[in-house]
């Protein structure tokens, strides 16, 4: 049996699948601006003094929900990526806050 398609409906595939890869994009792009924000107030929060541990504190859990969030985001870039709805140049956006936040939590970690 040889089925003719329908030219109209050969095009819905492709509209849906935009509009997929956008609202993956969105997604995305949403979780890497509050990471990256996260890591931005991570590294603001300065000790004022020896008594100020409420600084390193909050410094920390910045870094802390940063660095979690930018790996909820990595996990959700792979299922994008693997569903090939998104390329793989994803995968590099939520690894610039993880980092930061890395480093925020060990090298970089503000001190009394």
């Amino acid at each position: 049996m040889n089925e003719t398609r329908n030219p109209a409906r050969q095009g819905s595939g492709d509209v849906s699948r935009r509009t997929g890869a956008v609202v993956c994009a969105l997604v995305l792009t949403l979780g890497n601006v509050v990471a990256g924000y996260l890591a931005l107030l991570a590294y603001t929060a300065e000790p004022a003094g020896p008594w100020d541990s409420e600084a390193i504190a909050h410094s920390g859990s910045a870094a802390g929900l940063g660095l979690a969030l930018a790996v909820v985001t990595a996990l959700l870039s792979w299922v994008f990526v693997k569903d090939e709805w998104l390329s793989r140049w994803w995968f590099t956006a939520p690894a610039m806050p993880a980092l930061a936040g890395i480093l925020r939590l060990t090298l970089l970690a503000p001190g009394l």
